[in-house]
């Protein structure tokens, strides 16, 4: 059975730094792109940023805020956030896709984890 989990959601003062972890289980995610949504109260969920083997992608709302990686032996990935605004509220996700095309679209992606929130006070 596959599962992802976060964990290192929180509260923090903007201009504040949070880093998230995932860890996955029940497979090596070898050759898949690993993902960080988001998803804030009433909006729809928003791709923040992935990673296909020694490529990252980020959204532009975070992109030199964020920084994805993976410790590929204990099957995790993470996203350091960093100079942290108000609008990063919100359930934060980790995903993956079979594939190692990067995908910006929920719907792309196979698997989820159960999210982690973040909040981000002034």
């Amino acid at each position: 059975q596959v599962q992802l989990v976060e964990s290192g959601g929180g509260l923090v003062q903007a201009g504040g730094s949070l880093s998230l972890s995932c860890a996955a289980s029940g497979r090596t995610f070898s050759g898949y792109v690993m993902g960080w949504f988001r998803q804030a109260p009433g909006k729809e969920r928003e791709f923040v940023a992935a990673r296909s083997g020694g490529n990252t992608y980020y959204a532009v709302s975070v992109k030199g805020r964020f920084t994805i990686s993976s410790d590929n032996a204990k099957n995790t990935v993470y996203l350091q956030m960093s100079s942290l605004k108000l609008e990063d509220t919100a359930v934060y996700y980790c995903a993956a896709r079979g594939s190692v095309l990067v995908r910006t679209t929920p719907s792309e992606y196979d698997y989820w984890g159960q999210g982690t929130q973040v909040t981000v006070s002034s």
